[in-house]
């Protein structure tokens, strides 16, 4: 059953992009940073194709502390959930839980300890980080530090990549400088992109604008939101597709009349 709830960490696994080693784990409540992902996750996860994975996800969801699943429940966030659960016989408490940013029940264990670099640089740190196993990157990039997040973000692992996206520790900062990168993935920057509350940081949106390796169907969308002096500078910008940097100088034209 899969609920319609959207994060980058759920589209992941509703697209099929992810292994069954990791999808196990996701099954026994490993994987999710808030409560909101970890319940639409196992959800989702129990009409998995491997039987073993959805037995899994079923035991899970059956083994969640009641008290705190109603409670939860009861939050205006768990509005799409609750259907599910009600034909389980869970029903929403009177009083919603004051929070709902940690997960209902957490197996993923302690974060991983990080090996020294050579030196402070931050690629001698993130050379240090691509060598940790996945499920080590994925919980630092859930709870880990802003630093690790910036360098993660960068993992040629989907999964990675997304759960820096998920993170609850995420601010909007870290996002628009995201933006900024030339060398995340185009996958990043296409979730970002299509991401309403992001994209209400115009400086988020200004970087996704301005970065080469946005996809070009987005960009285009931002340009008539761009403030003057901005189009300007992107009509001029010899590091943005030229069918952009057209597109911005029509603007400006048009403007002008």
């Amino acid at each position: 059953m899969d609920v319609g709830s959207r994060s980058p960490l759920l589209d992941l696994f509703r697209r099929g992009e992810v292994a069954r080693d990791l999808r196990l784990l996701a099954a026994q409540g490993a994987l999710a940073p808030r409560a909101f992902e970890q319940l639409a996750l196992l959800i989702l996860l129990t009409d998995d194709n491997d039987p073993a994975v959805a037995t899994r996800a079923a035991a899970t969801l059956d083994a969640l502390p009641a008290d705190a699943l109603r409670a939860f429940l009861a939050r205006p966030e768990a509005a799409e959930l609750r259907a599910f659960f009600l034909a389980r016989g869970v029903q929403p408490a009177t009083v919603p839980a004051a929070s709902g940013t940690d997960p209902l029940v957490d197996t993923s264990g302690d974060l991983p300890v990080i090996p020294e670099a050579e030196d402070s640089d931050p690629e001698s740190a993130s050379r240090v980080l691509s060598t940790l196993p996945i499920m080590d990157r994925v919980k630092l990039a859930m709870k880990g530090t802003r630093e690790q997040r910036s360098q993660l973000i960068r993992d040629p692992n989907k999964m990675v990549a997304a759960a820096v996206l998920t993170s609850p520790k995420l601010t909007d900062a870290e996002v628009e400088s995201f933006a900024k990168m030339a060398n995340v993935s185009e996958e990043v920057l296409r979730v970002i992109g299509t991401n309403r509350n992001w994209l209400k940081n115009y400086g988020v949106m200004l970087a996704l604008a301005k970065n080469p390796k946005t996809p070009l169907a987005l960009s285009m969308q931002y340009l008539h939101r761009l403030n003057e002096r901005d189009t300007k500078m992107l009509s001029i910008d010899r590091n943005v597709p030229e069918v952009l940097r057209l597109a911005a100088r029509k603007v400006i034209v048009k403007s002008l009349k």
